[in-house]
């Protein structure tokens, strides 16, 4: 059985499991921990067992299975502290994968840490349609990833098509140290460079294809949503209308995109009209269109030089 000395109350009205100091308390065990641990998260994360579950995971070495299997097991000092310290950060809404460090992408798994935004369904969209792109243009294999982050997509396509040269760029010291983490880990430093620079600014490099995921979000509306309590307002933030970043882009593209080249920009929902408008006025002859994603929302600006 679990002792709780005392509760202590967060914002968000749910309690937190306060053990009592370990030279006076009861031993317990695994299972005990995770059935208290699912019963005071139920109501704050929504996806409360596989998070627990998850993070027993990361302290334990071990995998979900192994946990399940292992509830009698008897937890130490060390082991109840780690739990403990991200069962915390779990109650205070934090996501996921910066208390791991990791989240899947595309069938790959990266580091990540809150430098980085983290990996969304919703860029699944744009790899697919490079990937489709690529697939036609066997020849054209030169890509600039512009605000790269921790690298998911440079990353994504030169596991799919070895034969790519990247270079990763963003604005962030600490975003490309996460990146060249992930790039290591897949044993792509030959295939990508990462280069810190302000979008295309002052660049002469020519590309086959240029990917951005770059911040969309008008930086009134920012504040009032859950993912700037986490996620690095660099990131985040579009400027004014939420266009500022993407605007700069796409009137760098006429000098870096390749004739015949491809530019796939990832843009707010809201944003289907303005990232039209905005293209067409830097590059009238390119064939412009945007892609919905699976939620049937504006998701992908596409541009055919």
């Amino acid at each position: 059985m679990i002792l709780i000395s005392s509760l202590m109350n967060y914002p968000c009205g749910t309690k937190l499991i306060d053990y009592p100091p370990t030279q006076v308390m009861t031993k317990i065990n695994l299972q005990d921990w995770l059935t208290q641990a699912k019963k005071e998260l139920g109501g704050v994360r929504e996806f409360s067992s596989l998070e627990v579950y998850s993070i027993a995971s990361l302290v334990f070495g071990h995998s979900r299975e192994w946990i399940i299997t292992h509830g009698d097991t008897i937890l130490d000092d060390n082991q109840l502290g780690e739990l403990q310290e991200k069962f915390q950060r779990l109650i205070q809404r934090e996501p996921l994968p910066y208390i791991i460090g990791r989240q899947s992408f595309y069938g790959l798994d990266f580091f990540i840490t809150p430098d980085v935004l983290i990996p969304r369904p919703e860029t699944e969209l744009l790899i697919e349609e490079a990937v489709h792109w690529l697939i036609q243009h066997p020849a054209s294999r030169n890509l600039i990833d512009v605000g790269t982050g921790s690298g998911i997509i440079a990353i994504t396509l030169v596991d799919q098509f070895p034969d790519l040269s990247v270079t990763a760029i963003d604005i962030s010291p600490r975003a490309l140290n996460v990146a060249n983490t992930n790039i290591a880990k897949y044993h792509q430093q030959i295939n990508i460079s990462t280069l810190c620079n302000d979008l295309l600014d002052g660049l002469s490099l020519g590309a086959d294809l240029i990917t951005a995921n770059l911040p969309y979000i008008p930086h009134d509306r920012l504040e009032s949503l859950d993912v700037s309590r986490f996620e690095p307002a660099i990131a985040l933030d579009g400027g004014t209308d939420g266009f500022n970043l993407i605007r700069r882009l796409l009137s760098q593209l006429p000098s870096c995109l390749n004739q015949g080249g491809l530019a796939l920009l990832e843009v707010d929902c809201t944003q289907g009209q303005i990232a039209i408008n905005e293209a067409t006025k830097f590059l009238p002859s390119a064939k412009i269109t945007i892609l919905n994603d699976l939620a049937n929302l504006p998701r992908l600006l596409r541009i055919q030089n």
